[in-house]
């Protein structure tokens, strides 16, 4: 179990990342549940992005190990241990992206950006397309499908990002900085949206954020500096009952 008291999907012990001499991160131990939204925060340099990436198979780390835990639509794997075309086949399969500049083909349709994801995880052109359409209605873009995504505005193409991230239906989404672009009222449509495509429907999801609002509305927020994490509000969250208890049996004891 994890500290929020989840079934642990991911496990990451004594990650270690450097650049010549900056560790980048300097061994992070990290339990991630099943259905939980985890933020990650940490001033700029501090490993929010770098971590995401070990995660989740983008990059390797130069120590540790990272373990994605067996589900009913994934199997065991040791992540740091699979060779390139097996992350691959995990990013492609398991895992979803959404990141701060959607990084959607300009040259395509929205509907066309989001059957092309379930097409490269195995789904035949009809299929895909079908549950593109349904995503992207689903987000509120029946009447956008069609359009290239120059023709979006920046929440529109977002909501296209999360559409394609989706419709694979991953096990783990990870979002770097995915409203960092947005105005406020965008920003809470669209995350609201990532949160009830996620964990809405029992996926997790693991999102750096610089932005305090967006990490107040997850389930969890673990801070980082200077490669190593600080806080991390699951253990917090279990330590009060215990100083609750603490400090009850010390004013009884001092009446």
């Amino acid at each position: 179990m994890t500290d929020t008291q989840l079934p642990a999907i991911i496990t990451s012990a004594n990650v270690t990342k450097h650049y010549n001499q900056t560790y980048a991160l300097a061994g992070v131990d990290l339990t991630i549940g099943l259905g939980e939204s985890l933020a990650i925060m940490g001033p700029s340099g501090s490993g929010k992005t770098t971590l995401l990436h070990c995660l989740a198979g983008i990059i390797r780390p130069d120590e540790g190990a990272i373990r994605l835990l067996p589900t009913d639509r994934s199997a065991r794997a040791d992540v740091t241990s699979l060779k390139e075309s097996g992350r691959t086949a995990l990013r492609r399969e398991v895992f979803g992206f959404v990141f701060q500049q959607g990084l959607l083909l300009p040259e395509l349709s929205a509907v066309d950006n989001v059957a092309l994801a379930a097409m490269l995880a195995g789904m035949k052109r009809p299929d895909a397309s079908e549950h593109a359409r349904a995503w992207l209605q689903r987000l509120g873009l029946a009447e956008h499908l069609h359009k290239r995504i120059g023709q979006l505005s920046g929440g529109q193409a977002q909501r296209v990002a999360i559409a394609r991230a989706q419709v694979t239906q991953p096990v783990v989404t990870f979002a770097d900085e995915p409203t960092g672009a947005l105005d406020s009222t965008t920003s809470t449509e669209v995350l609201s949206e990532l949160l009830a495509s996620t964990t809405g429907r029992g996926s997790t999801l693991v999102v750096v954020t610089h932005d305090e609002t967006v990490a107040a509305r997850c389930s969890r927020i673990v801070r980082l500096a200077d490669g190593r994490i600080v806080s991390d509000s699951a253990n917090q969250a279990q330590q009060a009952p215990a100083q609750f208890v603490q400090n009850t049996e010390f004013a009884q004891n001092n009446r």
